[in-house]
């Protein structure tokens, strides 16, 4: 078998068989297949497509690639999520205490933040003592205990993925939907995850603006993990705004915490109700959405929720004394409010550049080895849909420096404000299962 002659198949559009696209993901493993050959095999995918077959295939040759997680110790039917991303997507920190409170294992696999924030390690690290270096035993062990644990990710899970990711950024094909959708599922299987629910995110915040891209991805994921044996459900969500109110990472960790005292952000709990009853249902936990919904409601409402995120926090040595003082998360040196200069309806958020603002200020990294401030983010006082007067607040900024011209110019530039009255957006587009 020679990878060239498998770049000129894929290039007249011809699918690959099973034990081809094997070949191609471990040799690129190996570093039999050198980039440049592996560059040309990415373009022909990029403009000739896969077939579900060939799709399932390259997710599972992927997992094979490195260790896979097995979770068989841990009791129960294992429900991973997984977010597609965007700006104030704090529904990991809210849903993985919340179903953990009805019953449902929660064995997170996470990792750090490259961009707007952290990721779910970084906000958790907000927290005081917070420790996401256990061992896998340990792991199992606080699961089975108490439903949910949250540990750093293993250095060699799908490394063909990792390898062809890199390639991918400099190469142009980013956006091919094969390849975006087994980057994502080849992850959450070699995680061990008996059940997967998605969050695809749409809109100017996401990685897939349109919706009409969001749905085909969604549709490619939903299909890759019902192929290989894991039944999986999407939700294709609305990021044409921040999720939430809060961006950065100790805001999002107190976003969080009234969330799930029942005091939180309508549209960030509405998604995570929404996610939650897909994964009560898939675990067996509730015969119905409807009940689901219902269920975790209750948990919220009767205080069981955030007493399962004290039991999550202390159990991996955090100080869950924040649950009840969140001023003990790290707090910024200066709140400085960006004023409106016009009045109106706010018709639009550019949510990726309130996202870019949200870095610059050192809420998230610009490389790998950019040092986070925790501490520091943008407090949104104003979204689609509300009303806004000269010389009132847009948006809160929290930031350890006076110096922020160019945090503030992003802000203003990313409002759009009409004389019209306008609509809040969606939240919910589709649900694919």
């Amino acid at each position: 078998m020679r990878m060239v002659d498998l770049i000129e198949k894929k290039r007249n559009g011809q699918s690959h068989t099973k034990e081809e696209i094997r070949f191609i993901i471990n040799g690129y493993t190996d570093e039999s297949i050198p980039d440049y050959q592996m560059s040309a095999w990415a373009m022909a995918v990029f403009f000739q497509d896969m077939s579900e077959e060939e799709k399932a295939w390259l997710t599972e040759a992927m997992v094979h690639s490195g260790d896979t997680i097995d979770l068989s110790a841990i009791e129960g039917v294992k429900v991973d999520k997984h977010s597609t991303g965007g700006v104030g997507d704090t529904t990991t920190l809210v849903l993985a205490p919340l179903v953990a409170s009805i019953g449902v294992p929660v064995a997170k696999m996470s990792g750090r933040g490259l961009g707007h924030t952290g990721g779910t390690i970084d906000k958790l690290e907000a927290i005081k003592g917070f420790n996401v270096e256990i061992s896998n035993d340990t792991f199992i062990e606080l699961v089975n205990k108490n439903k949910a644990a949250v540990i750093g990710q293993t250095q060699n899970l799908t490394p063909a993925d990792k390898k062809l990711y890199g390639l991918r950024d400099v190469t142009a094909t980013v956006n091919s939907i094969p390849l975006i959708a087994s980057s994502i599922m080849s992850k959450k299987i070699a995680s061990g995850a008996d059940r997967i629910v998605l969050d695809v995110k749409t809109g100017a915040g996401a990685f897939m603006k349109e919706l009409s891209q969001a749905k085909k991805l969604a549709e490619a994921m939903v299909t890759i993990g019902n192929n290989l044996g894991r039944q999986t459900s999407a939700i294709i969500s609305d990021m044409s705004q921040p999720l939430g109110f809060m961006v950065g990472n100790a805001l999002e960790v107190k976003e969080a915490i009234d969330t799930l005292k029942g005091e939180g952000p309508e549209d960030l709990t509405d998604l995570c109700l929404t996610l939650g009853s897909h994964m009560a249902v898939l675990a067996g936990k509730a015969e119905s959405l409807e009940r689901a919904k219902d269920i975790l409601q209750e948990a919220i409402d009767s205080g069981k929720a955030i007493e399962q995120f004290k039991v999550f926090i202390a159990a991996q040595e955090g100080d869950a004394t924040v649950v009840d003082y969140p001023e003990k998360l790290p707090q910024a040196s200066y709140k400085i409010d960006v004023l409106s200069e016009i009045e109106g309806f706010v018709s639009g958020i550019v949510a990726d550049q309130i996202g870019t603002a949200a870095m610059l200020l050192g809420a998230g990294r610009a490389t790998k080895s950019s040092e986070i401030d925790l501490a520091v983010g943008l407090e949104l006082k104003k979204k689609i849909g509300d009303t806004i007067s000269i010389g009132e607040p847009l948006v809160t900024i929290h930031a350890n420096s006076e110096n922020i011209s160019e945090v503030k110019s992003k802000i203003l530039k990313s409002y759009k404000i009409t004389p019209l009255e306008v609509e809040a957006p969606e939240l919910i587009y589709d649900v694919l299962t």
